[in-house]
């Protein structure tokens, strides 16, 4: 993509109503663009850094057997009655001209279990796991925190459906281990830790997945012997470590970024969700969730990988694998510089070319502020070489322009 065509218009300064740094440089680097608290609309960098994120989720996902659909965002109201949570605070509340009233669906447990219900019947069809990445909308009385915490937002969520708690058990910790690895690939492995919390009417413990960083608005408590965390909420009923026993944990400060409930039966017994068993018994179907928020993903990424000159995007989920600059207006230069960018996308990599008429300051510090991963400068000083630098490393080496494809494989494989 030629820079100079791309829909993005970076800041000299970030914007003034922020006071996160997530929604800071994203809005600052043409990420994103705040339409309304806690509303924001994605732009072409941001959606494709939303795109890698999902295709990293969507990667574990099939892996663990789920099939994605996509059910609708308008829900009926009736549905939320039968479960008991047509007054919960979060919901927005429409009706339809004819007098039908609906809600925007903040979840969608409401609507999943009377859909699996036409297609669950007996043992045979069970286990059975669905998901999909979906706009979600709930009524915060106070959106903050940039699109760490938004009135409408983007997430991943997953319902399985198993005939006793047994099965169930067995794939929530296949799902630990699946969240764990999608994090770790997102560059959050280090600092995101599992945390017990409340399961409210489901059960006695959810897990949330909690990323360690002094601009979270969550406390967890962590574990220095085995990294396990409890929630500052449960810590009155849970003062040592639940898994080891630990009797000292530490105080951080954290973003939740990813959460598993074991619903059990409180939905599909709403619904009367049953199928028949080997011995021609009715009985209700064990269910769970598991939910990640894409946008709150992207946002705690930024929070974690960035420095005083802009975003440090992860190789994982860097809106373009390399940024190419030219930094003359030499005819020579500038074609050497054009048809490096038509090998490198001929040989399939995700190039973003700088090819704008500004000075070298200014695609220089717009290419620090974007965060791309690596960073190529063909100018008068480099000769008939490339300049290479990865963002995240403080080195700067020249190398041939036949070695650039190797030198970029090599950097995208490593550590995959």
């Amino acid at each position: 993509m030629r820079q100079s065509l791309l829909f993005l218009k970076t800041q000299r300064q970030p914007p003034k109503d922020e006071t996160f740094s997530n929604a800071q440089l994203l809005e600052q680097a043409g990420y994103i663009h705040k339409l309304s608290a806690g509303v924001y609309s994605l732009l072409p960098l941001g959606l494709r850094v939303i795109n890698n994120i999902a295709r990293i989720i969507r990667k574990e996902m099939n892996a663990m057997g789920g099939q994605e659909l996509f059910m609708p965002a308008l829900h009926p109201l009736e549905n939320y009655i039968q479960t008991g949570r047509d007054k919960i605070d979060v919901l927005f509340h429409l009706e339809t001209v004819a007098g039908k009233k609906m809600v925007l669906g903040q979840s969608h447990e409401e609507v999943i279990t009377p859909l699996a219900q036409r297609y669950i019947s007996s043992y045979r069809d069970l286990p059975l796991s669905l998901y999909q990445i979906q706009v979600k909308f709930r009524n915060e009385l106070r959106a903050k925190s940039g699109i760490l915490r938004g009135r409408e937002f983007m997430m991943k969520d997953l319902y399985s459906f198993h005939r006793d708690e047994e099965d169930l058990d067995q794939y929530y910790e296949k799902m630990k281990a699946a969240y764990f690895r999608i994090f770790d690939r997102a560059g959050l492995g280090d600092v995101t830790h599992i945390t017990y919390a409340s399961g409210g009417s489901f059960s006695k413990y959810s897990h949330e997945f909690q990323t360690i960083t002094d601009a979270g608005e969550d406390t967890i408590h962590v574990c220095p012997k085995c990294g396990v965390a409890v929630n500052q909420e449960l810590l009155h009923e849970q003062s040592t470590c639940p898994e080891c026993n630990h009797s000292k944990l530490d105080m951080k400060k954290s973003i939740e970024v990813g959460n598993i409930f074991k619903l059990k039966t409180k939905f599909s017994g709403a619904f009367k969700l049953s199928y028949v068993d080997e011995q021609g018994g009715a009985r209700l179907v064990q269910m769970g969730c598991y939910g990640i928020g894409l946008g709150r993903l992207m946002g705690t990424i930024a929070e974690i990988h960035h420095d005083q000159r802009g975003l440090v995007w992860p190789k994982s989920v860097t809106p373009y694998q390399v940024h190419l600059l030219c930094l003359s207006e030499r005819t020579a230069t500038v074609q050497m510089a054009n048809d490096i960018y038509e090998s490198l996308v001929k040989c399939g990599v995700d190039v973003l070319y700088d090819n704008r008429q500004e000075s070298a300051g200014i695609k220089l510090k717009d290419a620090d502020l974007l965060g791309i991963s690596i960073r190529l400068v063909i100018g008068e000083k480099t000769g008939q070489k490339v300049e290479i630098k990865f963002r995240d490393q403080s080195g700067i080496e020249l190398v041939e322009t036949d070695e650039l494809i190797k030198t970029i494989n090599q950097h995208y494989c490593e550590g995959v």
